[in-house]
């Protein structure tokens, strides 16, 4: 059972977006990160409604029947917190939540209050081996149907 996802793909500008952040140094982080993101997916950027920044696309399915897709990986430079993405759980690699720094986790998404309090280095880490598992998962799925 497909249910309409609140979250799509658009064709809305990325540059756009993050011209639109109201902190200086949220935007240059936004930068930072579209590079770090870039890097760890071989993808671009693309929109996902009017504030996440994906990169990839992933189908989901839970056991409730609903299903759609997510970008594979993303982030949303928002006022507060920076809020990252995965079509993953983070929880599935501790070692590099421990190297990571401040960071807080919530069910389908870590946050982190400033790109300074956090080991980039482990973040592209990060992103990256979430990318790869949610990459492989998907084509295996893909394959079944």
């Amino acid at each position: 059972m497909t249910q309409p996802n609140r979250t799509n793909a658009t064709a809305a500008s990325v540059a756009e977006f993050i011209s639109t952040v109201d902190s200086e140094r949220r935007r240059q982080e936004a930068e930072t990160l579209l590079e770090i993101f870039g890097r760890a997916s071989g993808k671009q950027a693309v929109m996902w409604g009017p504030s996440i920044i994906g990169f990839g696309s992933s189908h989901y399915r839970y056991a409730t029947g609903r299903e759609g897709d997510t970008a594979t990986i993303g982030f949303s430079p928002r006022k507060s917190k920076i809020s990252l993405y995965t079509a993953r759980n983070f929880r599935e690699f501790p070692e590099l939540l421990e190297r990571l720094g401040a960071h807080e986790l919530a069910v389908g998404c870590l946050y982190v209050k400033k790109l300074a309090d956090i080991d980039l280095a482990a973040l592209e880490e990060l992103l990256k081996r979430s990318y790869e598992v949610a990459k492989v998962d998907y084509d295996a799925r893909a394959e079944s149907n």
